[in-house]
């Protein structure tokens, strides 16, 4: 049995992870189409989920970059984390939800159990939701790295633009798959709270052993740049070959690009 990962898109930034023998999701976003009012703005998701929440079968953890935003958990993935046995998130994040969910500081790392008694370890990472000085509005991000012998290391970056904390995931961690969260999302100003494309060129070359999946680039109408952006720039600068895209709703086997 080939000790790859499975990925598979089911929108947004909701990402179904079949590694070493767990089952993870990233960032449970269920709702159809709709508004959410924020304080400041209203979000508008422009399509439904690719796979129903009762769809997904059981999870064994849930990788939650942040809670406090409806395009990373909206209604329905709210009521999805209380069917989940654990749930790893901000630590600010994790006095808000209660119940099942566990507050990991960056590089504050867990050990979870595969059936098979393989350990996976997972890593929390920085994040920045935008430019310097936007952290007292958009709040605390975190993302995941994945590590398990015998399987490549999977870097989930969450919700951030590239800046030091990312650099410092790369000195850190060989990873060989990157989970991308871009769109070059705008809401407050012209300024980007998630990668753009300049930001998902430096990852790759941070990075330059892994294949580099582009999540959170669609579905919602607050998303500057989609994932065609992210390919064509790619291509210009020969870079196309790291890319894997993943098709809504299929599982895709994938391995480090180099």
């Amino acid at each position: 049995m080939s000790s790859n990962p499975r990925f598979t898109l089911i929108g947004g930034p909701t990402v179904l992870i079949d590694y070493a023998g767990l089952r993870l999701i990233t960032d449970p976003t269920f709702d159809a189409p709709g508004d959410y009012k924020l304080p400041h703005v209203t979000l508008h998701k422009t399509h439904g989920p690719a796979l129903d929440a009762n769809k997904v079968g059981a999870i064994d953890a849930v990788l939650l970059s942040h809670d406090q935003h409806a395009d990373n958990l909206d209604t329905s993935g709210r009521d999805f984390l209380a069917r989940v046995g654990r749930v790893l998130t901000t630590q600010v994040g994790a006095g808000r939800l209660g119940g099942k969910a566990e507050g990991l500081a960056p590089w504050q790392s867990v050990d979870l159990q595969t059936p098979n008694r393989v350990t996976v370890r997972v890593t929390a990472t920085p994040a920045r939701h935008g430019p310097a000085g936007i952290e007292p509005f958009a709040g605390d991000v975190i993302g995941f790295v994945l590590e398990a012998d015998g399987a490549p290391t999977v870097y989930v970056t969450g919700d951030t633009v590239w800046y030091d904390g990312v650099a410092d995931v790369a000195r850190r961690f060989r990873a060989g798959i990157v989970v991308l969260f871009a769109g070059s999302a705008q809401t407050r100003g012209p300024f980007n709270l998630t990668m753009n494309v300049n930001d998902a060129i430096e990852t790759a070359h941070a990075f330059p052993q892994a294949a580099i999946v582009p999540v959170h680039c669609d579905g919602w109408a607050h998303f500057t740049q989609d994932r065609d952006d992210i390919v064509k720039s790619f291509t210009a600068l020969g870079l196309a070959q790291r890319l894997r895209l993943l098709e809504p709703g299929v599982a895709s086997e994938m391995a480090p690009a180099g």
